[in-house]
């Protein structure tokens, strides 16, 4: 398949599901399809996982996908293509340099200036001390520092010059480091396309008009979860804003697309599993794998007229003489009779055979020799072949006996015979069928191996090298987006959403650079029920703080994440929201209620009572007053705590009109012996609260002057 018989086709990306990790895109073609059924659609990205190809037809019943494998192309950059960025950090980088030298021989100016000093002519041993003028000492000292003046005001006008190329060359690699990775980053252009082939009822889908639907996998795109509430002052209504904070650096950018957040992880396997029958009785063999099948039985003597014919003559090597033979020097100095040559190559010493599809026969017959015994059964052995495991075939065969010694040299004595080594036991193959891996299982992207190869590897196929080697690098940098740093609050999201995966389907259609930062993207209005309730605990602080009850009236989770609340027209706060399960409650502070306050006083009365007075009885009572200063009714929830014991002969008898909180699942933790009060406060009004509980310690247990407490 060539190009020139492909028919190109152009593609639009039409939407994306982003998972907690890694993203799946959908691209939609249309064209008319040629008369051999053979197409090609570009736009793909380069950091595409090639086995998460997939292709369909859409709205053409009969008409079907029966190939669909990636290809990488490559072609020169045009003149008119848009890389600015790139080239404003080149010529800013140059004028740095350039800046940077001016910079430095003007320091070296400064330092010849700055070494200029009177030196007086040499004196002879008999001659007298001469005098210097005055003068001569200060006009060189008068033009030093004048020509020091001028070179350093020079100086201060190259170094800002060289920051501000600095400063300018600075900006430009962020911006660059920040540009899109959909621009291509070299002189040549790299493309990646599907490569199709349809069939119809007829055979071709001939001239007929179609659209294509290609679906595939990219790392680099992470996502996590953020939410808006609008709430309005006085109101029990609000709006809450499902928003997602997306990062992207795929290669490719999403403009205008439709756009999915799901929390399920894209690299876990979702297959079912196979369930084998257990049988009671005699064992059955397990079926080979779809696509394997025994090696053909002639494949050794389809290369026995190549092997015989010898290695291909050297094209470096100088021609010999006619008649000449090598002649090896003897260690006394004396020369060997000379060897003739030799008619046909020595065989190569045996192997054993590589892993792969159609094996080799165990063994390959000499020139003339008896073809080896197909009939015997042979066992079959997953991977372990030279190249670390590449396919499957037959077991090695057994190591063939040792070859005869060479005799002696004439006027030599002969060596000892060393003992033959034992032979070690061979490994015994793995029981069960072969299991072939996804390399050997992509028939398109196996190769035949030719004659050349050694024997193990002649006319048997093996996978064949990645068609993009540099696909690997693009997908390390995709993945670095899951190293950023997570926005205020947020969480990831396969973390926050437990044992459960949920979907979130965005409104409209978005755009998200493949710049590797956060993206701001609303997904949709969720309906959530909210209601504004006042919670003080004057024990711990005479203060009603505002809460804002959030319930999620969702079919889905809404996942942990920051919650900007905004009051009326006043943007309040940032808070982390919780999971909320469907149906579930959570509280958002809102901060100190003003308008409404509170006050609490506390009495202890301590006596004995019993038959003996052998029962200290510690009297608590407490009050609590309230009074709202706001234009409408409230509701307010007081929060007391009694002692919790542990003896039994200690008891505690509670006499006021509070309540345990409710508990159960979904419902608030409270720390064991809080009571609660509710109370409904009218616009304007007051209201009192009275609580008491007793305390009853046995004398025994009393401490002298330890019972005294606020």
């Amino acid at each position: 398949m060539t190009a020139d018989a492909e028919q190109t086709w152009g593609s639009t990306l039409d939407s994306v599901v982003v998972y907690a990790q890694g993203a799946l895109c959908r691209r939609l073609a249309r064209g008319t399809v040629p008369p051999d059924g053979r197409l090609r659609v570009t736009g793909l990205p380069r950091s595409l996982d090639p086995g998460s190809l997939r292709a369909r037809v859409l709205r053409s019943p009969g008409v079907r996908v029966t190939e669909a494998r990636v290809e990488v192309g490559a072609e020169p950059l045009g003149t008119g293509t848009p890389d600015a960025l790139r080239r404003e950090v080149e010529r800013l980088r140059d004028e740095g340099a350039a800046a940077r030298g001016r910079r430095d021989r003007q320091l070296g100016l400064i330092e010849e200036v700055r070494g200029l000093y009177p030196a007086p002519p040499p004196r002879r041993r008999e001659e007298p001390h001469r005098r210097t003028p005055v003068d001569a000492w200060l006009e060189l000292a008068d033009f030093v520092d004048e020509r020091l003046a001028g070179l350093h005001t020079r100086l201060a006008e190259l170094e800002e010059a060289l920051l501000r190329v600095e400063h300018g060359l600075s900006v430009a690699a962020d911006r660059l480091a920040r540009a899109s990775t959909d621009a291509p980053s070299a002189h040549v252009e790299t493309t990646v396309s599907a490569v199709l082939r349809l069939d119809g009822p007829g055979g071709t889908a001939e001239d007929r008009e179609l659209e294509l639907e290609l679906e595939y996998g990219v790392p680099g795109a992470v996502w996590v979860p953020a939410y808006r509430l609008t709430h309005r002052q006085g109101d029990d209504t609000g709006r809450l804003v499902l928003r997602a904070s997306v990062a992207q650096r795929t290669g490719e950018d999403w403009n205008g697309v439709r756009i999915a957040l799901a929390t399920a992880d894209l690299r876990r396997r979702t297959d079912l599993p196979r369930l084998r029958s257990i049988r009671i009785g005699r064992r059955q063999p397990a079926p080979a794998p779809s696509g394997w099948r025994e090696p053909p039985a002639g494949l050794a003597d389809l290369f026995a007229g190549y092997a015989a014919a010898g290695p291909r003559p050297a094209t470096t090597a100088a021609p010999a003489s006619a008649g000449s033979a090598p002649v090896a020097a003897a260690a006394g100095g004396a020369a060997s009779a000379p060897v003739p040559p030799p008619l046909a190559p020595p065989p190569p010493p045996p192997q054993p055979a590589p892993q792969g599809y159609g094996a080799p026969p165990a063994a390959l017959p000499a020139p003339g020799g008896a073809a080896p015994d197909f009939a015997q059964p042979r066992r079959l052995q997953p991977g372990g072949g030279p190249r670390g495991g590449g396919g499957f075939g037959m077991a090695p065969p057994p190591a063939p006996a040792a070859a005869p010694a060479a005799p002696a040299a004439p006027g030599r004595a002969a060596p000892a015979a060393a003992p033959a080594p034992s032979p070690a036991p061979a490994p015994a193959p793995p029981a069960g069928p072969p299991q072939p891996s996804n390399a050997e299982l992509d028939y398109a992207a196996l190769v035949l191996s030719g004659p050349d190869e050694h024997s193990g590897r002649r006319g048997r196929l093996f996978p064949g090298a990645p068609s993009d080697p540099a696909a690997a690098e693009y997908r390390r940098r995709a993945e670095a987006v899951a190293r950023l740093p997570l926005p205020g609050h947020a969480a990831r999201p396969r973390e926050s959403a437990g044992s459960f995966d949920h979907r979130f389907d965005a409104a409209a259609r978005a755009d998200v650079p493949s710049d590797g930062t956060w993206h701001t993207v609303t997904v949709a209005d969720l309906p959530a029920g909210l209601r504004t309730e006042y919670l003080c605990v004057p024990s711990v602080e005479q203060t009603v703080y505002a809460t804002l009850v959030l319930s999620n009236a969702t079919e889905q989770a809404l996942l942990a994440g920051p919650v900007e609340v905004t009051v009326g027209d006043d943007f309040l706060l940032t808070a982390a929201l919780p999971t909320l399960a469907p149906g579930g409650v959570c509280r958002v502070g809102l901060g100190p209620a003003e308008g409404i306050r509170v006050s609490r006083r506390t009495n202890l009365h301590e006596s004995t009572a019993g038959l003996r007075n052998n029962t200290t009885v510690l009297d608590h009572r407490v009050h609590v007053e309230l009074a709202n200063r706001l234009a409408k009714p409230v509701t307010v929830e007081v929060r007391e705590r009694v002692p919790v014991t542990s003896e039994p002969d200690v008891r505690i008898e509670e006499r006021a009109d509070w309540t345990a909180p409710e508990t159960g699942s979904g419902q608030e933790r409270h720390a064991p012996g809080t009571r609660v009060w509710r109370v409904d406060l009218p616009a304007g009004g007051t209201a009192a609260l009275d609580g008491r509980y007793e305390i009853r310690i046995p004398a025994g247990k009393a401490l002298v002057g330890g019972n005294r407490r606020s």
